[in-house]
């Protein structure tokens, strides 16, 4: 069997992801076979919506596949890495735009690239064990896959906060975030799907229980007032002023994450285009990632957290208050003839 099967069942397409033992990580070759399924169902008027899920109960999607652009950046390298996230994002802007509907399954964790896959259709199921992330400051990375789009639509300051720490979000929190949009019991899921596939209809999709209660929700007025900060920095001296425990946790991990990574993505979270439209969200997330092999702390995250594994990342700057705004505008800067463009990426 192959990393994603691909096949029509019923009123629907089906793509299921098939790499349960690497937590359905997402390679370069699962993209492009969705892509293509994608582009060929939106022309086939026998298939009416599509589901997309995965085998395994610990993931529905833990991220991209990062060794192998991790070991050509280590060679000097940088076009795989660059092609790879050129057509992810491509496909990422297909699925958000699509003009079936979408209907994604997100069970276990789901970040980074599980995210671009699932989170930006029409329609997005939680259940008892998601667990939603952007986790990507804390290996040198911004939030990508049109992640900043989702973050900066978030109420409040809640996307800064999420962007930022990578904190997890449970099914109630992802759905007040804006990354899913209704709770299923997970054991209805295959009930869901079965409705699903004899009738084309997501209206057959229907809440069985109500969520667990959103566990972020009481952080909310905390949240607001220090991620309200105009730099990290300033963050983390709010939180350090507040004192409480939550603001004690949270502090302690901005300290821990990549310096450039956490002002580049403040500064992406406040920029219009990253609310404006998925397109211009992942335009503006692909310049930092075009970059991030040569310029950031990325490949140096990826060593310390999934090669060596010693946790202990040797960042390019000392501290939060080391990154100045030309470093920022730097990895955000126009890449000219290099910049991502959606010419055959449209609706359906």
């Amino acid at each position: 069997m192959t990393d994603v099967h691909i096949r029509r069942d019923g009123c629907a397409g089906r793509i299921t992801l098939t790499r349960a033992s690497a937590l359905n990580a997402l390679n370069y070759e699962m993209c492009l076979t969705i892509d293509a399924a994608l582009i060929d169902w939106a022309k086939d008027d026998s298939v009416a919506l599509i589901i997309m899920d995965a085998t395994g109960e610990k993931a529905f999607c833990a991220g991209g596949d990062i060794a192998r652009i991790y070991a050509t950046g280590r060679a000097g390298d940088y076009a795989y890495g660059r092609s790879f996230w050129h057509d992810e994002y491509r496909m990422n802007a297909r699925l958000a735009e699509y003009g079936k509907p979408i209907v994604s399954f997100m069970q276990g964790f789901v970040m980074g690239g599980g995210v671009g896959l699932g989170c930006h259709v029409s329609h997005r199921v939680v259940g008892e064990s998601s667990q939603i992330a952007m986790p990507e400051c804390g290996i040198g990375l911004i939030p990508d896959v049109g992640g900043t789009h989702l973050l900066a639509r978030a109420p409040g300051q809640l996307g800064a906060y999420l962007g930022l720490t990578g904190a997890r979000m449970g099914a109630a929190d992802a759905i007040r975030a804006g990354f899913a949009d209704m709770f299923l019991p997970e054991a209805d899921w295959d009930s869901a799907k079965a409705a699903l596939i004899s009738t084309g209809n997501p209206d057959a999709l229907q809440p069985g229980a109500e969520s667990p209660a959103a566990q972020l929700l009481a952080h909310q007025p905390l949240i607001d007032a220090a991620f309200g900060q105009g730099s990290v920095a300033g963050i983390v001296r709010a939180l350090e002023q507040d004192g409480s425990d939550f603001a004690t946790r949270t502090a302690k991990t901005l300290r821990r994450n990549s310096p450039l990574s956490m002002a580049c993505t403040l500064t992406m979270l406040r920029n219009p285009a990253a609310r404006a439209t998925i397109r211009d969200a992942l335009a503006q997330e692909y310049r930092f990632t075009w970059r991030s092999m040569e310029n950031s702390d990325f490949l140096e995250g990826i060593r310390a957290a999934i090669i060596d594994k010693d946790r202990a990342p040797r960042w390019g700057h000392d501290g939060i208050d080391a990154v100045t705004d030309s470093e920022v505008a730097a990895m955000l800067a126009s890449l000219g003839p290099d910049e991502l463009t959606f010419a055959t990426t449209g609706k359906g």
